[in-house]
């Protein structure tokens, strides 16, 4: 989906919501059932999950007895901050269907019992194995239906590479950065080529680039077998990233310095920045907007160290609920093939299923915006190149908020060395005291 990450939020959300559950009780009160056994399902979404209201009266047109109402929040964060206070109050308030993020999971997942379980054998096999493990309970239970995925490519400005003397054409960028053997050293050595002949960074992000680095770590910073957290100092693999990433944004000069979602970061679309951005599916709409009057911009089907997926969203049906049954079946039917193939086109939201994924409309699908490329091709081969699911534990968030902080001071704030900042990470790490 087109959406903003939110790592200290969903941190923040997670002792709250523990102290909270203690005092559960009550249910939902989100539906209505008329005399003529007529019932009204809500379904609560944000930004843009393309459930047009065509989509939604096809429903109702093949259930008469059931009306189909979007809710819609204006961001997720303000989606999530109301499903979190209310399943902590017992539920009520709560919509039939809660559309929620792969990130929110973790914290989710401990409380299996206040959402439905929407195992389904004959559903088996509709997605890709992955997304369901990530909204499957340590006890079996699946409380998510999967809309759609991340997968990652890598959005590039092909004017600025032919600026720079750099081919441009997506075929050679691709090849230019390793092919199917791309490595993230590969990677920030054509930006070092491309830095040394340009007035533009390589990327907008280190901290970006390193979320898309530890995406493919299996497991960054809690033990999958326990979900205890592993101590951060002496964690050679988080810490080998941070050097890589600060070491080529900072002393090779790869990174724009700029803070994701920022004003900063809006404005440099604008500014020529920036020449490529880790790219999940669902960023080429922020890219989009904030590029207005922009040309140039393309996506490559390539990404250092193989696949990598970032962010992604399930629809849940809350326990609490009135009807269940009914919200179940509405689950299923917004995220089977059909209705998945018709909200990527309505949204760019790249679908979880397998079947939309080898769709017509989907294989087909292009995007003018970036030199009309092939999205749906490219996004379909780098969804199969996602070989594994990185675990992310109940602290996952607060741990991973101490590296990129870390990051941050180094990057975008520079107010500390590489050396002094990981200290201060080691000891934001201590105070959480796990």
């Amino acid at each position: 989906m087109r959406r903003r990450r939110r790592t200290a939020a969903a941190a923040a959300g997670t002792a709250t919501l523990a102290l909270a559950l203690t005092a559960c009780g009550g249910g939902a009160d989100a539906t209505d059932q008329s005399a003529d056994g007529k019932i009204t399902l809500t379904v609560a979404t944000f930004n843009d999950f393309g459930y047009t209201d065509e989509l939604l009266a096809a429903y109702t047109e093949a259930h008469p007895n059931v009306t189909v109402k979007q809710v819609k929040a204006a961001k997720s964060e303000d989606a999530r901050s109301n499903l979190t206070t209310k399943i902590a109050a017992g539920g009520a308030g709560l919509a039939d269907i809660e559309a929620i993020e792969v990130d929110w999971l973790p914290e989710l997942l401990q409380y299996p019992d206040l959402f439905t379980d929407l195992s389904d054998p004959a559903l088996e096999g509709r997605w890709v194995d992955w997304k369901v493990q990530q909204a499957t309970s340590a006890d079996g239970r699946l409380i998510g239906y999967g809309t759609d995925i991340g997968p990652e490519a890598i959005c590039y400005r092909a004017d600025l590479f032919e600026a720079a003397g750099l081919p441009s054409d997506r075929e050679a960028v691709a090849e230019l950065l390793g092919g199917e053997d791309a490595t993230w050293e590969e990677y920030f050595e054509v930006g070092r080529q491309f830095v040394a002949a340009s007035d533009a960074a390589w990327y907008d992000s280190a901290m970006a680039t390193y979320q898309a680095m530890v995406n493919q770590v299996e497991a960054a910073y809690e033990d999958p077998e326990t979900a205890e957290p592993l101590p951060l100092d002496g964690n050679t693999e988080v810490k080998g990233l941070y050097d890589a990433v600060v070491t080529a944004s900072v002393d090779d000069g790869l990174s724009a310095g700029l803070e994701q979602w920022g004003d900063d970061w809006v404005a440099g679309f604008q500014a020529n920045a920036f020449a490529t951005m880790a790219c999940p599916a669902w960023m080429t709409g922020p890219i989009e907007q904030n590029s207005g009057g922009i040309t140039g911009w393309d996506v490559a089907d390539v990404f250092p160290g193989g696949g990598g997926n970032w962010g992604g969203s399930f629809l849940t049906v809350p326990a609490a609920g009135k009807h269940t049954e009914e919200a179940k079946a509405l689950a299923a039917w917004l995220t089977a093939p059909e209705q998945q193939t018709q909200a990527f086109e309505n949204a760019g939201t790249f679908p979880s299923q397998l079947e939309a994924q080898e769709t017509e409309q989907v294989q087909s699908f292009t995007n003018p915006f970036f030199n009309d490329a092939p999205v749906g091709q490219i996004f379909s081969t780098r969804a199969q190149a996602i070989t594994g699911n990185a675990y992310k534990g109940p602290n996952y968030f607060s741990i991973h908020q101490t590296v990129q902080d870390a990051i941050k001071r180094v990057d975008i704030e520079k107010t500390q060395d590489a050396e002094t900042s990981w200290k201060g990470a080691l000891q934001s790490y201590a105070d959480l005291g796990l």
